[in-house]
């Protein structure tokens, strides 16, 4: 009689040993995990233009995978307080139904995969991992999680945010050049000074000009030229007396006057020029007159230049000779007077002084001027807001207003001096000045689009552009904006770019070095393999730096130093 229990556990026997069966290359590559090998490029992660590239490569052993398995594998960064898990690699072996890279079992085989991820600042300290799992149907076995890499080495945030402002120049001259100038006119062919003539307005103002040159002390006069003519008909001989004459009539006058001024001029001050025939004021009168055969008589101008000739050729010009005679020859008939000063304007010491006691006495270019005479922020700003409101249209006034508040921090404030100034007129040195304070403010691509559209405001911009280079992980193209020039942030380009030699000389002769230059030499030097270097630059580093704790901190985490880390001297400086 047959045992129906004998046969109910054969049966299940007979289940498990299939179970078993099914399940045996799932336990063999369980067992044998070890021998799979991964290998992660870079050997440390690294941060670059606010991202981190990884590739994960992994090498099967022949007779190891599965023909019906489908392996998972997931990459994982984990930092304190959480963790990043990346696209998973899935392989499968030969006789798998799915559709992924295949990995033979007789042969083994090689699978990769890349990654781009956001860098984040808890990412600092970080581990990389890879958990692997398998999978024959419906059947899973966990193949062990391995340590591929540490992370994350941030060496491009080093980078000073320090993007330059421009502040548009005065116009302010201390000495100022002037000139008044007076004619009296002559009857044709007299040489009298007609009493008419002395009452004119522009005499008047000439006998006020001679006056005030001889009692305001901030003027001073250069030459008084008297310059007679007689207009360019008649013949030659006649003008040329004519001219004499009208010289010494004007400078009779002219004595007179400044009699009356109690002035006494110096002979070498004194110009007398006579010119008989006036062609060159005869074409510019012609130049700006209406008359009918203008161009015609310029053309006998510039065709002939015999005098005789072209007054003839003038003159057969019946109808227009007429007018000329009437509007043009008149005015031709003439002494100028030209009378040269100096205008001394204020000097610094008495326009600091205004500033601070009578500041409205000041005209906005004294104001723009004064501004670059004192020290403090604080009075700099005083007077430029002082010039916006002398001139609230002048972009120069705001924008160098926010230029001063961007000195002392105040990011808003000088935004909106910045845009006040962009309201009155579009201009680079403004955009550029915009685009700093994006920049600031973390912006990058709107830092970048302002920088790009200010180009032609000079090498400050070029600067900004390199220090948005090194943000986007283009340290060739940072090294190209920068230029010949030395500074920190080119030094570190070079440095992140490869040229560790390059990078040392120039941060080793900056001439403000300050904490952070010397902790950029630390890492330069741990990158080269000089541990003494390093950790010499790194303890004066903490001694310039005007917070100790900060460089402590920062070279605590930074994998530049990761060699370093467990020696006596390092736990020293940062502990």
């Amino acid at each position: 009689q047959i045992d129906m229990r004998n046969i109910k556990n054969f049966a299940i026997f007979i289940l498990a040993a299939a179970v078993l069966s099914s399940c045996g290359g799932l336990n063999k590559m369980v067992k044998d995990s070890a021998l799979v090998n991964y290998k992660v490029t870079p050997e440390v992660l690294e941060m670059h233009g606010g991202e981190v590239d990884l590739t994960v490569d992994v090498n099967y052993p022949v007779k190891y995978f599965n023909k019906k398995a489908v392996v998972t594998l997931t990459p994982v960064v984990r930092y304190e307080g959480g963790e990043t898990v990346l696209d998973p690699l899935v392989v499968q072996g030969e006789d798998a139904t799915e559709n992924n890279k295949v990995i033979s079992y007789d042969g083994g085989g090689k699978a990769s995969i890349s990654h781009t991820f956001v860098y984040e600042d808890a990412m600092r300290m970080s581990e990389l991992y890879v958990s692997a799992s398998a999978a024959i149907k419906d059947k899973t076995a966990d193949l062990g999680e391995v340590k591929l890499a540490d992370g994350i080495i941030t060496t491009p945030l080093l980078v000073q945010n320090n993007p330059k402002t421009i502040l548009f120049d005065n116009n302010f001259k201390q000495i100022v050049p002037e000139a008044y100038e007076a004619d009296i006119k002559y009857v044709i062919n007299r040489a009298d000074v007609r009493r008419s003539e002395m009452t004119k307005d522009e005499i008047a103002g000439l006998n006020e000009t001679l006056k005030a040159a001889n009692e305001n002390e901030r003027l001073d006069l250069k030459g008084i030229e008297i310059s007679a003519y007689a207009s360019p008909d008649g013949e030659l001989d006649l003008n040329t007396k004519l001219a004499d004459k009208r010289q010494a009539t004007a400078n009779k006058y002219l004595a007179g006057q400044l009699k009356k001024a109690d002035m006494d001029v110096a002979e070498e001050l004194m110009t007398l020029l006579a010119t008989p025939e006036d062609w060159e004021g005869f074409k510019k009168a012609m130049e700006a007159s209406d008359i009918q055969d203008k161009e015609m008589i310029l053309r006998v101008l510039s065709m002939h230049s015999d005098p005789v000739v072209r007054e003839q050729e003038i003159k057969n010009l019946t109808a227009a000779f007429e007018v000329i005679k009437e509007e043009i020859l008149p005015q031709l008939r003439r002494s100028k007077f030209t009378v040269n000063m100096d205008k001394i304007g204020w000097s610094d010491e008495e326009l600091v002084d205004l500033f601070a006691n009578n500041p409205d006495t000041l005209v906005l270019e004294e104001l723009l001027y004064t501004a670059t005479l004192v020290k403090d922020n604080e009075t700099k700003l005083a007077v430029y807001t002082k010039a916006t409101k002398v001139s609230p249209q002048c972009l120069r006034a705001h924008n160098n207003q926010g230029g001063v508040l961007y000195n002392m921090g105040e990011m808003e404030k000088a935004a909106a001096a910045f845009n006040a100034a962009k309201a009155i007129k579009d201009h680079d040195i403004i955009n550029n000045n915009i685009g700093a304070i994006a920049l600031k403010n973390g912006d990058v691509e709107a830092a970048k689009e302002a920088f790009t559209a200010s180009m032609g405001a000079g090498p400050k911009v070029n600067y900004n552009l390199g220090i948005v280079s090194i943000k986007e992980g283009e340290y060739e193209t940072a090294l190209n904006y920068f230029g010949s020039e030395a500074s920190f942030n080119a030094a570190l380009a070079k440095y992140l770019k490869g040229d560790s030699d390059g990078a040392w000389r120039m941060a080793a002769n900056l001439e403000k070095r300050g904490g952070m230059g010397y902790y950029l030499l630390a890492v330069i030097a741990a990158g080269q393999d000089k541990p003494e270097a390093a950790l010499e630059n790194l303890q004066l580093a903490v001694e310039n730096c005007g917070s100790a704790q900060y460089i402590k901190d920062l070279a605590a985490k930074d994998l530049e130093f990761a060699k370093l880390f467990e020696t006596a001297e390092f736990k020293a400086i940062v502990e």
